[in-house]
């Protein structure tokens, strides 16, 4: 008992670890299929594993090329503008009859003197800003530790495999080993999949974007992409977002943003994804949404990920494992 419980405390405190290795194997299960494609195609192991690897490295940084000089120069124009936004909102009539009533302006200059006086908004601002660079140097290290991890499994997976494989008594060996390629295989290619069907809106939706005039296209069809990996709300996130955006323009571009996805998310649902996922575990629907929420609940956006994969897996088990075995009974 106390052993048990010292080894959840132990796992406890690794959660972030724990994260970070599930994170890697799920992405080297992914990639692993492009690498064994290549390594049929001719390339030895190590080859294919750098070309992949280089294509997600490429890939990687494509993304943030796109994305950050746009939030870059966009934060840069609202810190120069805000002055402006600033003196635009205190002349409105309604909140400067509320400065007559309430005196909000001296109260805020008073309030702040204190502060600048007693030194609590240069700790509150340095606070602020060690925190937010703690965030990101840990986003960052995570990040990386994720890309080396994932570059060492691809490279070691039959090792990997063939030492786990070794743990399991020989006489069970062979069945085993089936199952679990078969369920590394299927998890793969779900993940792979949806990966595409991700990017093929992402790229849909740009085109429309761009097309209607919507502002940040680019940005806006990455964080779609990205939305539509999350099982169940995340396309319809992503065209609330964009819906929301394209009513900056005009209500009429607004609408034909809702039109669109409308259709698209049909010729999604029944061309795209069946023809796509064809070679994987099919979920079923209410599986879909348990898994999903389970996930979601234990580890948020990534648990969401990572559940429906999990439960293909388990569901192949379940009828090749547990429903033969009840009917020899």
């Amino acid at each position: 008992m106390l052993t048990a419980i010292a080894l959840a405390l132990a796992v406890r405190r690794l959660d972030y670890v724990v994260t970070l290795l599930i994170v890697a194997i799920f992405l080297a299960l992914t990639l692993n299929p492009l690498v064994e494609m290549l390594m049929r195609r001719g390339l030895r192991r190590s080859g294919a594993v750098s070309v992949v690897f280089l294509w997600l490295l490429v890939a990687i940084t494509g993304i943030g090329a796109l994305v950050i000089p746009p939030i870059v120069d966009e934060s840069t124009a609202l810190m120069y503008d805000a002055p402006t936004y600033t003196q635009q909102l205190l002349e409105h009539e309604w909140i400067q009859q509320a400065d007559r009533d309430f005196q909000l302006t001296d109260r805020f200059q008073n309030e702040l003197q204190k502060r600048v006086a007693s030194g609590e908004l240069a700790s509150q601002v340095t606070g602020g800003v060690l925190g937010a660079g703690r965030v990101v140097a840990t986003g960052a290290f995570g990040a990386f530790t994720v890309l080396v991890l994932t570059l060492y499994l691809l490279a070691t997976l039959p090792q990997v495999k063939r030492a786990g494989y070794a743990l399991v008594p020989a006489s069970r060996r062979t069945r085993v080993q089936d199952l679990s390629e078969r369920i590394m295989a299927r998890v793969g290619g779900y993940a792979a999949g949806q990966f595409l069907v991700a990017t093929i809106n992402a790229a849909c939706s740009w085109v429309m974007m761009t097309v209607l005039g919507i502002p940040y296209a680019a940005v806006l069809a990455v964080l779609v992409g990205f939305l539509g990996l999350i099982p169940l709300v995340g396309a319809t996130i992503g065209a609330v977002v964009v819906g929301l955006i394209a009513l900056s323009v005009s209500v009429k571009t607004a609408i034909i943003v809702l039109v669109y996805y409308g259709i698209y998310q049909q010729i999604e649902n029944y061309v795209i994804v069946p023809n796509i996922m064809k070679r994987t575990v099919s979920v079923p629907g209410a599986v879909t949404v348990v898994a999903a929420l389970i996930g979601g609940t234990l580890l948020g956006i990534l648990g969401a990920l990572l559940a429906i994969p999990t439960a293909a897996g388990l569901l192949l088990l379940y009828e090749e494992v547990l429903v033969p075995r009840q009917e020899k009974r």
